[in-house]
């Protein structure tokens, strides 16, 4: 289940008044840019520029980041057989519980 932004139907494009320097430009233009990809749900903004062109390659770059991580197929697991240290402590857990619950009917009065 490969998502490519490319597709244009599946990311709706927004853009916003950003914050921070810039001035009049910054302040009265909206030129920050969010993305949405419709069939995952991943959102990415940009601000970073004061040019809406600029942030839009910014925020489709980010995205393709983002799909990337979220498609990439991890290694198949190597089951291994746990160590004897490791046995030893879960059984000695199991006979604490073991204990535990024994003695949980018989208070001494």
């Amino acid at each position: 289940m490969t998502h490519t932004p490319t597709d244009p139907g599946d990311v709706r494009i927004d853009f916003f008044r950003a914050s921070g320097p810039g001035g009049q430009h910054r302040n009265k233009s909206e030129t920050g840019v969010r993305l949405t990809h419709l069939p995952t749900g991943i959102v990415v903004t940009a601000t970073e520029s004061r040019s809406r062109h600029l942030n839009l390659k910014h925020a489709f770059a980010r995205l393709e980041a983002k799909l990337a991580v979220r498609n990439r197929v991890l290694p198949p697991r190597v089951p291994t057989r746990p160590g004897r240290a490791a046995v030893e402590r879960r059984l000695e857990q199991k006979r604490r519980l073991s204990e535990r619950k024994k003695n949980r009917g018989c208070r001494p009065e």
